[in-house]
């Protein structure tokens, strides 16, 4: 993987930072509104996933839950405008459902990273990629331009955002993530295609909830044959370069999944309630 070498300084996007350095992020979930924002800031995680596939989708909520991200004795410090928790959205639609709207809508108003649930083949995958692309000739990209908002959340110009709002790591210089959600036996069956085929993928969850219903083991995730599926996720996406998010981490398994080569490590939801949660001490992670 390339480590961006353009004309800004440093990374916007912490989480990708942490990718090149081959370190794990941490993060966590948190529904999209102010008050959880609020309570991310000031503590160590390296990411918040805004939920809104199984919470409502409402733009202007999640606008605010970003605007409300942002640490302003940070922007004092003069550390940069981009949020030290790097926020991400997880959409609603399921992948076979093609809804780019969505993704349109989280990037246009400055996420960095766009997660889609239950994406089963390279169809679908292709279209998660393109739906977060401005359209060049032969990229197949497929996102509406609108840039302002998420330039100046970002805190660049329009020029620069278009330089950097690609996804990575297929542009070296991109600053967005695309993240694909493997949930079911036939997503597993056809990660390794969807990988060679589909450059741009970011990182692949463990879909281990809706994964353990199909095989009729609801929420046991420690079960060998839930284990076995998660396992095969590991070994293809090891093969292929890509990260693999883990979306239940605790302080009993988190040196176990890191061991396993889990490289986004997600906690339990944020409890609405400033000053509740200190991530990395969550985790463990000092």
């Amino acid at each position: 993987m390339s480590t961006f070498d353009g004309p800004a300084t440093a990374r916007l996007n912490g989480v990708i930072a942490c990718l090149e350095r081959g370190v794990p992020a941490f993060g966590t979930f948190a529904a999209a509104e102010p008050a959880a924002a609020i309570s991310l800031r000031g503590t160590d995680y390296d990411m918040v996933l805004f939920e809104t596939e199984h919470k409502p989708w409402d733009p202007p909520r999640l606008r605010d839950a970003l605007q409300y991200l942002v640490d302003r004795r940070q922007v004092h410090q003069a550390a940069g405008l981009a949020p030290a928790t790097t926020p991400f959205a997880r959409i609603p639609p399921n992948g076979a459902e093609y809804s780019q709207w969505h993704a349109k809508q989280a990037l246009d108003l400055g996420a960095y990273a766009v997660v889609w649930p239950h994406v089963d083949t390279v169809e679908e995958a292709r279209n998660a990629v393109a739906a977060c692309r401005y359209p060049s000739p032969g990229n197949g990209g497929a996102r509406g331009d609108s840039p302002a908002w998420a330039a100046q959340y970002w805190g660049i110009t329009v020029a620069e955002y278009y330089e950097r709002a690609d996804v990575w790591p297929l542009a070296p210089q991109g600053e967005i993530l695309v993240g694909l959600m493997i949930e079911s036996v036939r997503a597993v069956g056809n990660l390794d295609d969807i990988l060679r085929e589909v450059p741009g993928i970011g990182f692949v969850m463990v879909g281990e909830g809706d994964l353990s219903q199909e095989l009729d083991l609801p929420r046991q995730y420690e079960h060998p044959a839930v284990m076995a599926y998660k396992q095969r996720i590991l070994d293809v996406c090891a093969a292929r370069g890509v990260a693999v998010a883990h979306p239940h981490v605790t302080e009993k398994n988190v040196d176990e999944v890191v061991e396993q080569g889990y490289r986004l490590l997600f906690t339990a939801p944020v409890v609405s309630h400033p000053g509740l949660v200190r991530g990395r001490a969550i985790t463990g992670r000092s």
